[in-house]
């Protein structure tokens, strides 16, 4: 007797519509899609699921509907928006998009540090009222930078800055004295007693119980005065009235946010208006064919689980990353 083709269930939105690249699937299993309010009745019969409306947290609600569901992969880097008590005491398997936005987003923050230190924002201003005025910029060679959140973003983060000579500490769940891509790493719950020691403070921690609300006015006031602070992880791992306070007291300099706890950022969010301040929605990873490559990564995976393999860089549901070595967070 014959087993049953397993079934892909894809949840996705009009807008987003279906991934382009997964159609070779077809051959070996059942392609469903739908949206959050169809979940419920779509997940009954569903082995595998597909996130790719991955800031969707229509899971929880379909659960108890769910009686054949083996893994679940978010096509993003995050997945706090997935995670609930149930789905974590489950057996089913976890995947994310890891890996896909590495370098994108090492790219970015390299950007960042760039603009500000080269003074291109100030440039820019200056030159929309035509006035010539002479600066002199900060060298970002030699320069020192700590990563908060060593998994693979931030990983790819320290490469790149080293690269160009900035020397890169990391900050994470433990601490140690010596890796393959930090000169040290420091445990990230005493943030506020070295914090102090760098130009420049990187957030890329992903959003769990320890970091919610870990940027508070205690890390904000030990940084340097000169300190430029980035946000490439999550909005709400930053209490965004205790920045907008420190950045108008002066310290820190500035800072470029990717991510905020409300997004789209709302127009009456005194970040908009805050000096030193640079936004961007939510773009650091997004670079030109990023929905192509994840949708590629589905493909190698639903590749590896159809052939009865092992998913490889698993997220530990207790978590909420991924813990393989080369992405110890």
């Amino acid at each position: 007797m014959t087993s049953p083709r397993p079934t892909i269930l894809v949840l996705t939105t009009d807008e987003l519509g279906a991934p382009t690249g997964i159609a070779p699937l077809a051959e070996r299993a059942t392609i469903r899609y739908t949206d959050a309010a169809g979940l419920p009745d779509a997940i009954a019969g569903a082995d595998a699921l597909l996130l790719w409306d991955f800031f969707s947290p229509a899971v929880e609600a379909a659960w108890q509907h769910s009686d054949r569901l083996r893994w679940i992969h978010v096509a993003a880097a995050g997945v706090d928006r997935l995670l609930f008590p149930a789905l974590q005491e489950s057996d089913v398997v976890v995947t994310n998009a890891h890996g896909v936005f590495d370098r994108p987003i090492a790219e970015f923050v390299l950007a960042s540090l760039l603009a500000h230190t080269k003074l291109l924002h100030e440039s820019r201003d200056l030159q929309q009222e035509r006035v010539w005025r002479h600066r002199e910029p900060l060298p970002l060679h030699g320069s020192s930078a700590l990563v908060v959140g060593t998994g693979g973003i931030g990983r790819g983060i320290a490469r790149l800055l080293g690269a160009v000579g900035v020397a890169v500490t990391g900050a994470g769940r433990v601490g140690r004295p010596g890796d393959d891509d930090f000169r040290r790493i420091l445990p990230s719950d005493q943030l506020p007693s070295y914090v102090g020691e760098f130009d420049h403070v990187i957030n890329v921690t992903p959003l769990t119980q320890q970091t919610r609300g870990l940027f508070d006015r205690a890390v904000f006031d030990a940084m340097r005065p000169s300190a430029y602070f980035v946000n490439v992880g999550r909005g709400a791992s930053v209490v965004e009235t205790d920045l907008v306070e420190a950045l108008r007291s002066g310290s820190p300099a500035g800072a470029a946010l990717d991510v905020f706890e409300h997004e789209p950022l709302p127009a009456a969010s005194p970040l908009w208006g805050t000096p030193g301040v640079v936004i961007s929605p939510h773009l650091s990873g997004d670079v030109v064919g990023w929905r192509d490559d994840l949708a590629a990564q589905f493909v190698e995976l639903a590749g590896r689980w159809l052939d009865g393999a092992d998913l490889p860089d698993q997220v530990d549901k207790q978590l909420g990353f991924v813990t393989t070595r080369s992405s110890h967070g």
